[in-house]
């Protein structure tokens, strides 16, 4: 059966069910043109994921992935267990998987043809060659930074480093976050706790309870979360869930593990420490002169017991910002780019 190619967008036929198979791991714009067309030629295009349990990114999750980039189609996630080039079982498989055979199977791949005939479904081929979208996913996987314009943002959002800054009251953590976005031209995420706290000063309310905290934790990762989604390559944050379950001991008196869950699940590839050696300057919330310097050892302590590298900066701004450029750029090393500096 000879493959049909698909290089149009204004497509005259539409087939009944139109079929995309792959790993596609991860998702990158090749497999969106392939998608695409399958969406554009089926009244109902069907995606089938093909996960392994070894795989690094879960099948799930791109799988999730697929369906956030083409909200029209059927994601499917399968258990890969197969021989991948024995089309007899993958065709006999799908066929089992979608309850009928497809009209139309989409490929980028020469398999197609034997396995498409093996279901007695048409074959379309779609950019065989990768002219159109020169990318695979295990390029992607190899550099992604300098794939970046080839994955679509929910999946930069998987890749994209995090670094956040943390630190005491008063020791320069949201000046230090706010410069080094600006200097790397990327995205920062402001700290909610203080958000929440001004809101709670504002009604009055000298009483915190630990939901409050866990509430803190969860909206910091969540806003975290949408903003790597947005970012060039890399996100600073100001603070975060790890960051909370310190402010919890420090309000409540003893640990939470609801906040400590949010915070493991939390990600996170350097941790930057700003010093305590700079004079405390009250802003009209702040409460914690006293202790300043007690919480500073309590992050030390905190930051040695985990496993995410981390720094403390010390010195004035400039100082404190040039070794966190540094730092950063540290963790793109393997990578073919590297970022571009702003004012360097």
């Amino acid at each position: 059966m000879e493959a049909q190619h698909a290089e149009r967008s204004d497509y005259p036929v539409k087939h009944r069910l139109g079929l995309v198979i792959g790993k596609f791991y991860p998702p990158h714009r090749g497999h969106k043109l392939l998608i695409d067309a399958a969406t554009a030629q089926s009244e109902q295009a069907v995606v089938l994921v093909c996960a392994k349990s070894t795989d690094t990114i879960p099948g799930d999750l791109r799988g999730q992935w697929l369906q956030e980039i083409h909200p029209k189609a059927r994601v499917m996630v399968i258990d890969d267990r197969y021989d991948e080039n024995d089309s007899r079982v993958w065709a006999e498989n799908t066929i089992h998987w979608l309850g009928r055979a497809p009209d139309v199977v989409f490929t980028s791949e020469d398999y197609g043809d034997r396995y498409s005939e093996l279901m007695g479904s048409k074959h379309i081929l779609v950019d065989r060659t990768r002219e159109r979208v020169p990318i695979s996913g295990r390029a992607v996987r190899i550099d992604p930074y300098a794939n970046w314009d080839y994955i679509e943002p929910a999946v930069r959002g998987w890749f994209a480093k995090r670094i956040c800054v943390l630190g005491a009251e008063s020791t320069g953590t949201t000046t230090l976050a706010k410069a080094l976005a600006e200097r790397l031209q990327t995205s920062w995420v402001e700290e909610y706790g203080r958000e929440y706290s001004e809101k709670k000063l504002a009604q009055k309310d000298p009483v915190w309870r630990t939901e409050e905290f866990t509430a803190i934790a969860a909206e910091q990762t969540r806003r975290e979360d949408g903003a790597a989604c947005k970012a060039n390559r890399v996100l600073i944050c100001d603070t975060n869930a790890f960051a909370t379950v310190l402010w919890h001991r420090r309000y409540m008196g003893s640990h939470s593990s609801a906040v400590e869950e949010i915070a493991r699940r939390g990600k996170c590839d350097l941790y930057l420490l700003t010093g305590d050696e700079i004079g405390f300057v009250q802003d009209g919330l702040r409460d914690g002169e006293h202790i300043r310097h007690e919480m500073h050892r309590w992050f030390e302590k905190a930051l040695a017991a985990q496993a995410v590298p981390w720094q403390i900066v010390r010195g004035s701004h400039e100082r404190r910002l040039r070794e966190a450029v540094s730092l950063t750029k540290s963790l793109f090393q393997g990578s073919a780019w590297s970022p571009k500096i702003e004012g360097v």
